[in-house]
């Protein structure tokens, strides 16, 4: 939870200070709605790592990939076995210029780690505040499950609670007041906040969830990726319906025609 504390610390940066509060509150409510979703499809819910056996402090979620590269992921469900399941990423940014490395380290981390945990049945992000059309778009593309929070709406629940949080981004004045007004606030006034920034995503994602961990659904192969590296390192991909055409498709291809790259778009296609 969201400790008074936190906000009483000295703060350079009041609007920095504010957004990363807000997603504090926004990844506390996420938590707690996810957790009995799991629970009661008897899967295990997991956002901090191990703890620290000399200070005893729980240690950040860290996953390792194949490379032994090792990526701090917000929360997880696992099986009995602590095999993950669902890998979740609670994104929230103010100013649309940082959202396009955020949303790459999303896609990198869950992309790599998908290739370790086969166990791994499906990625969700919520991204709160301003994200481009661009952004959202690749992050879809890694077929992770987006679910969106606006930034109007974030503003329109603080205002209720006398925190303006539409400032230019080099207004300084705006954003102390905010900060201040939300010192303010109880830890009931900010659990609710919480509540009311995911509040409409909340269906939806729990019916995605629910569906995930469903065991009586069947489990069969939805396609075939093939991936050819030449020595030069170039790459050429196919993608098959099922085995029988990647089957059919490795003993009939040509080596020539696999190593030939004269299908490659150019800078010039549309």
């Amino acid at each position: 939870m969201f400790c008074l504390s936190d906000q009483n610390r000295e703060v350079s940066n009041y609007g920095s200070a504010l957004g990363e509060s807000i997603g504090i509150l926004m990844e506390n409510a996420l938590s707690q709605f996810i957790k009995p979703v799991a629970e009661d499809k008897g899967y295990i819910f997991i956002n901090v790592g191990n703890k620290n056996p000399k200070t005893g402090k729980t240690k950040k979620l860290l996953l390792k990939d194949n490379n032994g590269i090792e990526y701090n992921i917000d929360s997880l469900i696992a099986n009995n076995k602590f095999q993950p399941i669902i890998l979740f990423e609670f994104k929230y940014i103010r100013y649309k210029k940082h959202n396009r490395d955020k949303g790459s380290w999303v896609c990198t981390a869950h992309n790599a780690l998908r290739k370790r945990f086969s166990s791994i049945r499906s990625s969700i992000t919520v991204l709160a505040g301003s994200w481009s059309q661009t952004s959202k778009k690749m992050i879809k593309s890694f077929k992770i499950n987006l679910f969106e929070i606006s930034f109007i709406d974030i503003c329109n629940i603080l205002e209720k609670y006398n925190i303006n949080f539409q400032w230019d981004e080099k207004d300084r004045e705006t954003p102390k007041n905010a900060w201040n007004n939300f010192c303010s606030l109880s830890e009931e006034d900010l659990s609710h906040i919480g509540e009311k920034i995911i509040k409409p995503i909340k269906e939806n994602l729990r019916k995605t969830i629910e569906l995930t961990l469903d065991d009586s659904l069947p489990r069969e192969i939805k396609e075939i990726e093939i991936h050819i590296t030449t020595s030069f390192g170039e790459i050429k991909s196919f993608t098959f319906g099922d085995i029988k055409q990647a089957l059919d498709f490795l003993e009939t291809a040509d080596s020539s025609v696999l190593l030939d790259t004269e299908d490659s778009p150019a800078l010039t296609d549309p």
